[in-house]
């Protein structure tokens, strides 16, 4: 039997469980619906972006392609992918567009974007990559400068 002390101890053990487990839940549909609610703006931009493109005279080639190519790493190949948003055209050159919304992903100054657009160089075979900054609704020929670094 039961007595007077355990049970309140263990409806309590109960209860803190019970809201640990609905904590549990909660964050991780938190992630799921936020994960979700960016898709969704992700595809809206694309299909935006789309519209600003071909207003400036770009062709649409592809959507979401990947390519796989290979890094080496300590002599040994190492395969990889990427995917981009969108391959478009204009006057005979080929183009990845990178396609960013919010206040900071649009800046190509920014370490991830900007390694980001260096690896479409790579990957891709194209002549540039653009940035299309869904929240200006302008489009950035990105060009990479390198000089020799010095001694």
């Amino acid at each position: 039997m039961i007595d007077s002390l355990q049970l309140p101890l263990f409806l309590l053990f109960g209860l803190i469980t019970l809201l640990a487990l609905l904590a549990w839940w909660r964050s991780l549909n938190r992630i799921r619906w936020g994960n979700a609610r960016r898709m969704r703006v992700a595809q809206h931009a694309e299909a935006q972006a789309e519209h600003v493109l071909r207003r400036h005279g770009y062709t649409i080639l592809d959507r979401q392609l990947t390519r796989r190519w290979s890094m080496h790493i300590d002599g040994r190949p190492l395969p990889v992918h990427s995917r981009a948003d969108l391959l478009v055209t204009k006057r005979g050159h080929r183009y990845v567009a990178e396609v960013k919304t919010g206040t900071t992903a649009p800046d190509p100054t920014r370490p991830a974007t900007r390694r980001q657009l260096l690896e479409y160089l790579h990957a891709f075979p194209v002549q540039g990559v653009l940035l299309v900054d869904m929240v200006t609704k302008r489009i950035h020929q990105v060009e990479f400068g390198f000089d020799p670094p010095s001694a």
